[in-house]
């Protein structure tokens, strides 16, 4: 088996998460960190080995011995670090959100395809064993057909609080930073939505402090998702069929620590669907594609393909053109 040698470029606590659970990804290998200070460098490779420790975006993205590049930078950098990867003919893995809008998507997804390199974006959620088996559950009918999802993600900041948080430059708000999981859990499950709603409370900074989202179907299913930097939510999916039958994701849906709850309907008990946690915090599992992909010479990944990519991006943009929330990237 080949392996793969990673570099992570940003040095923050999802970096952190993501050096890891890479060693749970087998045939994987870091050999490489890239910040834009010395100390957060020096700090990153004295707790993750690394053969090469750079102390800017540049060096790491012309080191030789790296095949691909994790992004975890904030938000407003994911466009730009991209871009300055694949010009040095580097595989890159994404964070969420992949881009502030949708113009910097196609513009990054160009970029790929012009110079024949892979791009992801890293919505670690879909490689899930949890979400995966949820999806199969939906798919073999066992909730009937899918009439409505309600999705909550929220929590309060403690003091000091970040503040990339708010800061509309960073691309701020909880649309871009918590949002996006609602609304790609809406999306997997029933699709692009026919029609969309947002509302918002804004916070001083302009940026959505909370918002509201409904989609809706032609088939009258709806979701109603939100999210909020105001209160600690439970942040929990449920999913509810036309059978009566209902699916519940317990606390942190995003995270490999969730539960399944299916409810049978009438009064049928509570079930818990089993799945294998595995070892690791989760993000070992977008890891391991990614190295596949690599090894059979993929450029796009068949599990979040460029399409899909762009297509949430562009539903992000009408909720925040809906919601009132505009970043500077968007001029």
């Amino acid at each position: 088996m080949k392996t793969i040698r990673w570099g992570i470029l940003g040095t923050g606590s999802i970096a952190r998460k993501f050096a890891s659970d890479l060693r749970f990804a087998e045939g994987s290998e870091l050999v490489a960190v890239g910040s834009r200070g010395k100390k957060s460098a020096d700090d990153f490779a004295a707790e993750f080995p690394v053969k090469h420790c750079h102390y800017s975006y540049e060096e790491l993205a012309g080191d030789a011995e790296v095949d691909v590049i994790y992004i975890a930078t904030p938000h407003n950098l994911h466009y730009e670090n991209t871009l300055l990867c694949l010009n040095h003919n580097k595989a890159v893995l994404c964070e969420k959100p992949f881009a502030i809008n949708s113009r910097q998507t196609v513009e990054m997804i160009a970029l790929a395809k012009e110079k024949k390199l892979f791009l992801m974006e890293a919505r670690w959620t879909k490689f899930l064993p949890h979400f995966i088996k949820m999806q199969e559950m939906v798919a073999a009918g066992m909730l009937g057909e899918i009439k409505a999802v309600l999705a909550n993600f929220g929590f309060k900041p403690l003091p000091p609080v970040n503040p990339r948080l708010f800061d509309p430059a960073l691309g701020g708000g909880t649309i871009m930073d918590i949002g996006i999981y609602n609304v790609f859990m809406a999306m997997a499950i029933l699709g692009q939505p026919d029609h969309i709603d947002a509302v918002m409370t804004p916070a001083s900074t302009g940026v959505d402090e909370q918002c509201a989202i409904l989609f809706r179907y032609k088939n009258g299913a709806m979701a109603q998702l939100f999210s909020t930097f105001s209160a600690n939510l439970a942040t929990e999916v449920d999913i509810s069929g036309s059978n009566g039958h209902r699916i519940r994701l317990t606390s942190r849906f995003y995270e490999p620590s969730s539960t399944i709850e299916y409810y049978g309907g009438g009064n049928a008990e509570k079930q818990i669907i089993e799945v294998e946690k595995g070892a690791g915090g989760g993000y070992n599992y977008e890891a391991a594609h990614v190295n596949e992909c690599l090894r059979n010479g993929l450029t796009e990944s068949p599990v979040i393909p460029f399409a899909d990519t762009l297509r949430l991006m562009e539903i992000l943009d009408k909720i925040r053109k809906l919601a009132g929330v505009k970043y500077p990237a968007d001029l």
